[in-house]
């Protein structure tokens, strides 16, 4: 409930912001649709993840309108609602990660929790309403920066996979040995244990091609981690990091 009063503050100190500064003649609308490539990240690669095996794009769609209010000279505050969809699958070979899996036909379905060697599948999916609240600078008629904070509410998330090719000690790095093969693999779940809010920076960039249309190129940068505080599971915080690029179209 504080977060959800929280977004709504901010949306209305926001647009309070563009309304009070005498505002009517000059705001500026903006439809954008995007694509985006990115993934849930930590900071640095731990020595525990050696490598990544194999990326494969995801449907990460962006639909957002942007209102925009020039102040004086080069500068403005712009204020938008985006819906995205934000997601990654990745395989990745990794040793002595801490994990927690399910494994077929072992202690009956029970979790096991301890260190795995061998290769790791990672599916990403998060369906998001994001407010991005940006200082913007145009440096002639046609192209304009952005940067500022957003805030996102998750309204559906999902974070699962498998690993397999490998083995995992139970408990700790010296435990029992329990082999995981292809046919006998183990799955994962932490959908549960993630976040419904996000916030982080937007950097981005709009090159307008025409009067109407244009390109745009965004950088998110979450400053919170996907999981809550409390999952403990994966040892590293993981970050949602991703870039876009779409068109746009200025209603006015």
């Amino acid at each position: 409930m504080k977060k959800t009063i929280l977004v709504a503050v901010m949306l209305v100190c926001a647009f309070s912001t563009l309304r009070g500064a005498y505002i009517t003649d000059s705001l500026n609308y903006t439809v954008r649709l995007g694509y985006s490539i990115g993934g849930t990240a930590p900071i640095g690669m731990p020595a525990t993840i050696r490598s990544l095996n194999k990326y494969t794009l995801q449907p990460n769609y962006s639909l957002g309108f942007d209102v925009q209010k020039e102040l004086k000279g080069p500068w403005g505050l712009q204020v938008g609602i985006h819906l995205e969809n934000k997601g990654m699958e990745i395989d990745a070979s990794v040793m002595n990660y801490h994990m927690a899996i399910v494994v077929p036909g072992v202690e009956s379905l029970e979790s096991l929790e301890g260190y795995f060697t061998g290769k790791i599948v990672t599916e990403v999916e998060l369906w998001m309403l994001t407010v991005p609240i940006t200082a913007t600078y145009s440096l002639n008629d046609r192209l304009h920066f952005r940067l500022g904070p957003y805030i996102s509410y998750v309204t559906s998330h999902s974070f699962k996979g498998y690993v397999y090719d490998g083995y995992l000690r139970d408990t700790d790095p010296t435990g029992p040995k329990i082999d995981i093969t292809k046919e006998k693999r183990g799955n994962y779940d932490f959908s549960g244990n993630m976040r419904r809010f996000h916030c982080g920076i937007d950097a981005g960039v709009d090159w307008r091609i025409t009067k109407r249309w244009g390109l745009f190129g965004d950088i998110t940068w979450g400053l919170t981690g996907v999981h809550k505080s409390s999952f403990k599971t994966i040892e590293q915080t993981l970050y949602p990091i991703f870039g876009t690029l779409g068109i746009t179209y200025k209603l006015k």
